[in-house]
């Protein structure tokens, strides 16, 4: 008889998106007539950039005739692509990436769960918590925890409490971990790293002979230029983390699909005999094995990216969402809300009011003024408390979804 992955069983009874997403629905068909605005998943909403459409237009023309028609392309990606993306995001901010490291892949939320696929069983991994969601459930599908305490909780995981107190970010732990979870500019909670910090992890990672799993998908919303955009910018990262980045929030690419993973081809890790193993070799055979690479019309519009109109264009888009932010971070506050993020980055950490759970706070945002957020709690057991509101959505929710919150929760 068939039998299943008992890891999934382990999971919690639904993912966090799909059960907002079951909650609002119940809520819509209930009351038809309430005019919903979403601020939950990380979903864009304004139009592809004018220079990517363009692209993507000739690219299918191209498609259309024998002499230019493209069937399988490079798993790794397009050259030409792979190539700009090298330049611009990572040699022009000092930060020696080849192209050759540079892997296309159909989005960053596939890629950091896949990446388990390389790294064995036995190591000690460590997540910031509240944490993105999939970098926990992967794990655990991967059969790399055990059973969730109450709290949700997963036994094998090193927890690391990120809170008002510590601004956020994670502090080093003091144990030996193996594989590092970091995002900056953070998902949920909209806090950024300074390179001090990050050189901080680094340092760590290489006493400890660690891979952190440095995810950048937020790295546009980043206006300081203090402050990091790459784990590469970092002295000494190159020996000890994979980095990986996504066209969906700068560019807009959440429903056309197209992000990279950089893998240094220096990085190594032990096999089981001892002996140091280039994990570049192991992800190009990963990706060789189990993808055909992106569509070759989707690859152009990501190449126009990076063309003059497409970069004045991204910059347009990414500015828009950031004074979303600003108005929600604001209007927010004014309210005497408790506010954190919304600088550097498109999302915003909010305590909730009069000691309510984030859930509680979900449903009576939903039912008494029709907005939808995210509750804290299902970012890990730190998020309890909190709750985040994204910036993605048109002006003209954004600041109607403020005015109906502001004066329904005014402290």
């Amino acid at each position: 008889m068939a039998t299943v992955n008992d890891n999934y069983l382990k999971l919690k009874a639904g993912y966090l998106f799909p059960e907002i997403a079951r909650r609002v629905n119940a809520f819509a068909q209930a009351n038809p007539d309430a005019k919903i605005i979403r601020l939950g998943i990380g979903d864009v909403t304004e139009p592809l950039p004018e220079a990517c459409r363009t692209a993507m237009i000739k690219a299918v023309e191209e498609m259309g005739d024998r002499s230019t028609f493209k069937g399988y392309g490079p798993e790794q990606g397009y050259a030409w692509l792979r190539e700009k993306i090298a330049v611009q995001d990572f040699q022009a901010r000092g930060a020696a990436i080849e192209a050759d490291e540079i892997f296309i892949s159909d989005g960053s939320k596939c890629d950091t769960g896949n990446i388990l696929e390389i790294f064995g069983k036995n190591n000690v991994i460590a997540v910031t918590d509240p944490v993105y969601p999939v970098y926990v459930d992967t794990n655990v599908m991967a059969g790399n925890t055990g059973e969730a305490n109450e709290k949700g909780e997963f036994a094998g995981l090193v927890y690391l409490p990120v809170t008002a107190d510590n601004n956020f970010t994670a502090e080093i732990p003091t144990q030996k971990v193996d594989l590092i979870y970091l995002c900056f500019p953070n998902n949920p909670t909209g806090a950024i790293a300074t390179k001090e910090h990050l050189q901080a992890w680094v340092n760590y990672a290489k006493a400890n002979g660690s891979i952190i799993f440095f995810d950048a998908a937020y790295e546009a919303y980043i206006t300081d230029p203090t402050l990091p955009h790459s784990i590469y910018e970092i002295e000494g990262a190159r020996d000890c983390a994979i980095e990986f980045r996504s066209f969906s929030k700068n560019a807009g690419f959440t429903g056309t699909r197209c992000a990279l993973t950089v893998v240094p081809k220096n990085l190594t890790a032990k096999a089981a005999d001892g002996s140091d193993v280039e994990l570049w070799k192991l992800w190009n055979r990963r990706q060789s094995t189990k993808f055909n690479g992106v569509s070759y019309i989707v690859q152009r519009g990501a190449e126009a990216v990076y063309s003059e109109a497409g970069q004045a264009q991204i910059k347009a888009l990414v500015s828009f969402y950031l004074e979303n932010a600003k108005i929600i971070r604001e209007q927010l506050t004014n309210a005497g809300l408790s506010v954190y993020g919304g600088v550097n980055a498109p999302y915003v950490w909010v305590k909730t009011p009069n000691n309510l759970t984030s859930w509680e706070f979900f449903d009576k945002l939903l039912q008494t003024v029709n907005v939808v957020g995210t509750p804290g709690s299902g970012f890990g057991a730190a998020g309890e408390g909190y709750f985040r509101i994204s910036a993605f959505n048109s002006r003209e929710n954004v600041e109607e979804a403020m005015k109906r919150i502001t004066e329904k929760f005014k402290v």
